[in-house]
């Protein structure tokens, strides 16, 4: 029984060496698979067992500074049926 189906066999595996680190588990992590940055991102795999490594992404501000940008917008900027195109601010309280 094969417990990895989505795997794919045909891509060279390279192996990467546990070790302890004080009271934590690390990788040692092949030269070719190195990230940029000082943290990554660990999620759960596909399949049972896996364990996703990814950079993770730097968090740019704010939701604030995101509806600051949106509010830049000229209405020609943004594409014909997208969701909030039409949608201005509303001036009413939002617990009414």
């Amino acid at each position: 029984m094969n417990i990895h189906p989505k795997r794919d066999r045909e891509k060279p595996v390279k192996i990467g060496k546990l070790f302890k680190n004080g009271r934590s588990q690390a990788v040692r992590i092949p030269a070719e698979y190195r990230f940029e940055g000082t943290e990554v991102e660990f999620r759960p795999g596909p399949n049972p067992g896996e364990v996703v490594i990814a950079p993770r992404l730097e968090r740019t501000g704010s939701l604030k500074k995101f509806f600051e940008a949106r509010a830049k917008l000229r209405p020609e900027d943004i594409p014909e049926g997208f969701p909030w195109r039409d949608m201005r601010p509303h001036d009413r309280d939002p617990f009414e």
